[in-house]
């Protein structure tokens, strides 16, 4: 056994790593290094599996070793949810990256876990197609990854989100058992719904190693307009319109941000002609609204959330708000900042799901979040916390749990009973 992995193995049976090594060759087992840390937590050793059976037996080996295992994509959203309770063996998809069957006929596609989702995008276009999703990080965010943590963009108004896109899952459960659901076909019925329960679950019931998806043609044009108002109030109304409209959109997205005046985008797509007598509806319809267009690049404004991040005097979280109530929201985060001198931006759907930053010292954070996280749990809302300073006081990522916990639980418990698979990182410590 080679030197750096032996060392690794310290906690780690030497006799679990003489098999992985025995299973994928030793060019595939490793020593976590600092950067593999798991949302604070040091890992210890990395397995990167060639195919879809030898990271079952891989898992399965781990959960009989009674070793904590911590699924990996892309890694770029690996510190989101809570620290584990511990991080043995980090599993990677790295090498399960391939497009198996794209049944541009059917409008399907299936894909293995660490695919790229711009590799997937870019394959198939090549027939005009898509899949309809704009994930945070597309070319690094893999497929496995994106479906885990249940992420989606402002596209989702359109399409819906990756609830309704996917048609099909395989997991590999801790038991080295490889489970299938669902199908090809968009019309499939199944019994089990796998892949709406693997969607969102933080790896904590199974690794996805595979994924079926119905897909959507690839737009002729797009035009993106953005309209300038005044108030917070004013942009509420605005998107409420828009969505009792009769326009075409695809998209819509409001900015706000502390001493700025907020605006609103609004994404449409289809032919020359199609596009010219939505932009004429549009201007129609604001009359007295400032609307410009601007470039696509503008979607991007999620992800510019955490562009020069400093870890330590910054947060970012996730929210979601009735439609209704997003102005009342805008204010609280303006009203709270203000008391505590933080700096705030936000991105928020026209569906109430919103992405916020804060910048201000890790204490001011800290009763931010809390006070906020308050706030918006008394209107039925939730808030999620995705970054926080290492520095900052302990707060739970998800918050308040509901009546589904115990459900919740039940599932965890049949599926991983041991709590091998990412131990304590997700609602209500599962």
């Amino acid at each position: 056994m080679d030197a750096a992995i032996k060392s690794a193995s310290s906690t780690i049976h030497s006799t679990l790593c003489d098999r992985l090594i025995a299973l994928i060759g030793p060019d595939h087992v490793r020593p976590a290094i600092a950067a593999d840390a798991v949302a604070g937590v040091q890992s210890k050793l990395i397995v990167i599996p060639g195919n879809e059976k030898e990271l079952a037996e891989i898992l399965r080996l781990s959960n009989e070793a009674g070793i904590a295992v911590i699924p990996r994509g892309g890694g770029t959203k690996l510190s989101w949810g809570n620290s584990p309770a511990c991080a043995d063996l980090i599993l990677s998809t790295a090498r399960l990256n391939k497009i198996i069957e794209h049944a541009w006929s059917d409008l399907t596609v299936t894909v293995e876990a660490g695919c790229t989702i711009q590799t997937l995008q870019e394959t198939l276009a090549q027939h005009g197609q898509r899949l309809a999703l704009d994930p945070l990080w597309p070319e690094r965010a893999t497929v496995g990854g994106v479906l885990s943590t249940n992420d989606s963009g402002a596209l989702r108004l359109r399409f819906g989100a990756l609830r309704d896109l996917i048609i099909g899952v395989t997991l590999a459960l801790p038991d080295g058992t490889l489970a299938s659901s669902g199908g090809k076909v968009v019309k499939n019925v199944a019994g089990y719904d796998l892949p709406k329960l693997a969607t969102g679950a933080f790896g904590t019931l199974g690794v996805i190693t595979r994924a079926v998806f119905r897909l959507h043609p690839s737009p002729q044009n797009t035009r993106t307009f953005s309209i300038s108002t005044g108030q917070t109030e004013q942009t509420q109304r605005l998107l409420l319109s828009i969505q009792d409209s009769k326009l075409a959109h695809t998209a819509v997205q409001a900015r706000f941000e502390s001493g700025e005046g907020p605006v609103t985008d609004v994404l449409f797509e289809g032919t020359k002609e199609g596009l010219s007598s939505q932009e004429a509806q549009l201007k129609k319809f604001f009359e007295t609204a400032s609307i410009t267009e601007v470039s696509p690049a503008i979607w991007n404004a999620r992800q510019e959330l955490w562009s020069l991040l400093n870890p330590e005097m910054a947060a970012l979280a996730k929210f979601s708000v009735l439609p209704a109530d997003i102005a009342k929201t805008i204010s609280g985060f303006d009203k709270f900042a203000a008391e505590r001198k933080l700096g705030w931006r936000t991105v928020v759907q026209a569906t109430g799901i919103g992405w916020l930053r804060l910048t201000g010292s890790p204490e001011a954070l800290h009763a931010f979040l809390q006070d906020l996280r308050n706030a918006i749990e008394h209107n039925s809302g939730s808030l999620v916390v995705l970054h926080r300073p290492q520095s900052m006081a302990a707060l739970d990522a998800w918050g308040a749990t509901s009546d589904s916990l115990l459900l919740m639980k039940a599932v965890k418990h049949q599926l991983d009973p041991k709590g091998t698979l990412n131990p304590a990182r997700f609602v209500g410590g599962i």
